[in-house]
């Protein structure tokens, strides 16, 4: 059967989705996605599906940072439980019940978090968004503190919670202390990241928990950029500072340096029966295959396991640092694996994207408005473990023939590190 086309009767709900796309277009803010083919075995090799045909390419700016997307354990998992349980999870885990092995999966990662329980979805963006929604509906008069660049999932999830909200400039503990003063003795719960994943810097986790501490607020952490990453069994930021007990909600994803895909929260038991109880998002959304969590699964045991992927990770990331600063090029310091370099224009981010991916075979996604500020748009690198040597020295060279093509500073000079 043909497709229907705009007629009289639809032709102007059409146009208001033309005329929206248009908008994008003018404000250089539309979004074009390379058709990129990953290949197990060879990350961060990969085949680019351009209009040309295949082409080879080095990813750059994947958050599989660690590579375990490809790793023979995870694969492996995920395979063998598919030809053993099947492919489907059957439906909500209302309709269908607990998948055995995604009642195992939260088992290890309330053990990796040392909270009693975890609760898994999805994706990450759904474990915030109903997540922090449903705890905050659950809490009479509730006001929700909210870090200022907090990720959209944790946005949204403050918006339809439907609760009074105070935003705090990002990680400024005396704005933060001043708004809990001003809240009195009403409930309180502060939301906040470990991993701030556009700019790369972290939350002061222990000053936050002692300030909700002493104001009486509940504390709920995002670590998606930090699990698999630090600590000395990859359980974050807070596990690396020594905090996690001091954190009432920790949430995270299995889809960045697990390499697999879900999002997950961990707590009380109580608190995590509340939220699989109470929220849409859980209860009405399908579960996740039981191959996707085997994959998971073995995948968090790896890396509870092993430090090799972290350590070698944080080296070839320091190294990136280092080379790409040396090269003259605007490289935003910062305490953790990522890699911003700052372009400062939403055109001239694409088209330094597009030059590097055409001329240089290396993919780097343009960051642009809304997911950055205006004026603040950036290549977003995230070196990994099998980032090698030459590989950095090649991206140091495509960044600075980029940036004197296109005139974006003055041409840096390429100084090779030692």
């Amino acid at each position: 059967m043909a497709a229907r086309l705009p007629d009289e009767s639809t032709r102007f709900y059409h146009t208001c989705f033309i005329e929206a796309l248009d908008s994008l277009h003018v404000e250089r803010r539309y979004r074009v996605f390379a058709d990129i083919e990953r290949l197990a075995g060879r990350y961060p090799q990969a085949i680019w599906h351009s209009p040309e045909g295949p082409r080879p390419i080095t990813v750059w700016c994947s958050n599989d940072y660690l590579g375990m997307g490809q790793n023979r354990d995870v694969t492996r998992a995920m395979v063998e439980t598919a030809w053993r349980l099947g492919t489907g999870a059957g439906g909500t885990r209302n309709i269908s019940g607990n998948s055995h092995t995604i009642v195992e999966l939260e088992a290890e990662l309330a053990e990796l978090h040392g909270k009693e329980a975890a609760l898994v979805f999805t994706s990450g963006y759904v474990s915030n968004q109903t997540g922090i929604a449903t705890l905050a509906r659950l809490i009479p008069n509730c006001l929700i503190l909210s870090d200022a660049l907090n990720h959209n999932s944790m946005i949204e999830g403050v918006r339809q919670s439907g609760c009074d909200k105070a935003i705090f400039r990002h990680n400024d503990l005396a704005h933060l202390e001043e708004l809990l003063q001003a809240a009195g003795d009403r409930p309180k719960l502060i939301v906040f990241e470990s991993v701030y994943s556009m700019d790369g810097d972290v939350a002061p986790i222990h000053a936050i928990c002692d300030l909700a501490e002493r104001y009486g607020a509940m504390t709920y952490i995002d670590e998606v950029h930090a699990v698999g990453m630090y600590g000395p069994r990859g359980g974050g930021i807070a596990e690396r500072d020594g905090a996690m007990h001091r954190i009432d909600v920790i949430e995270g994803t299995m889809a960045k340096a697990f390499g697999v895909m879900g999002g997950y929260l961990t707590g009380t038991k109580a608190v995590m029966d509340a939220v699989r109880s109470f929220a849409p998002g859980f209860i009405f959304s399908t579960a996740l295959p039981p191959a996707v969590a085997a994959a998971a699964m073995a995948s968090i045991r790896h890396l509870k396991a092993s430090s090799s992927e972290r350590q070698q990770q944080q080296r070839q990331a320091a190294r990136t640092k280092a080379v790409l600063s040396g090269a003259g090029l605007p490289v935003l310091d910062t305490p953790t694996h990522i890699v911003p370099v700052m372009v400062g224009d939403a055109e001239a981010c694409k088209a330094a994207s597009d030059r590097l991916l055409e001329k240089h075979g290396i993919y780097i996604q343009p960051i642009n408005y809304p997911t950055v500020p205006r004026g603040t748009e950036r290549l977003r690198i995230t070196p990994g473990p099998f980032h090698s040597n030459a590989h950095i020295d090649a991206l140091a060279a495509a960044l600075v023939e980029v940036w004197t093509a296109l005139k974006l500073s003055p041409p840096p000079s390429l100084r090779r590190s030692a």
